[in-house]
């Protein structure tokens, strides 16, 4: 296992700061550990729970960035819903998020191949006309995503050894 390392100042600061930038602590730590970005090689030198944050991560900034659509067609569908994230994210008790998740898996495969294909800029924009049942699943992520936030951080912040080791 890799060792994942946040100095304590930059903790402190961090949840000085709110949880979004808490979370994003953990997430740059992890990042930075294993080189920048998770691959297939440098997944198994993270623990179940340091992945989950990563995947938390991606769904964040793609969905709040360009929804679902943009999610799949950018090429993570198979690290959001091939993988046991949703499992994961109910046993952290986010129960509607990982319901979310396992609701939009079944349009995933439904319409991932014609969505990940690849495209120009107005094909991509034509996509979320083409593909409106994502829409509910959008709406829902940005109306729950402070909450789910928190629900994170709160988890994060009382297992925080299963994510980093505190330095001063």
């Amino acid at each position: 296992m890799i060792e994942v390392i946040i100095k304590d100042d930059v903790l402190r600061q961090a949840a000085g700061e709110g949880m979004d930038a808490f979370v994003g602590a953990f997430v740059a730590a992890i990042k930075e550990a294993i080189g920048g970005q998770l691959t297939a090689e440098n997944m198994g030198e993270l623990n179940a729970d340091q992945i989950t944050l990563l995947a938390w991560d991606t769904l964040h900034e793609e969905v709040m960035d360009g929804g679902f659509v943009q999610l799949i067609h950018n090429g993570y569908g198979p690290f959001i819903f091939k993988n046991p994230l949703a499992k994961a994210l109910k046993l952290w008790g986010l129960r509607d998020l990982s319901k979310l998740i396992y609701n939009a898996h079944t349009l995933y495969l439904k319409h991932h191949e014609a969505i990940e294909r690849d495209c120009n800029e107005d094909e991509f924009m034509a996509l979320f006309e083409q593909f409106p049942e994502f829409d509910d699943f959008d709406d829902e992520f940005v109306e729950q995503e402070e909450a789910w936030t928190e629900q994170i951080a709160r988890y994060v912040d009382e297992h925080i050894e299963r994510f980093a080791n505190i330095k001063h």
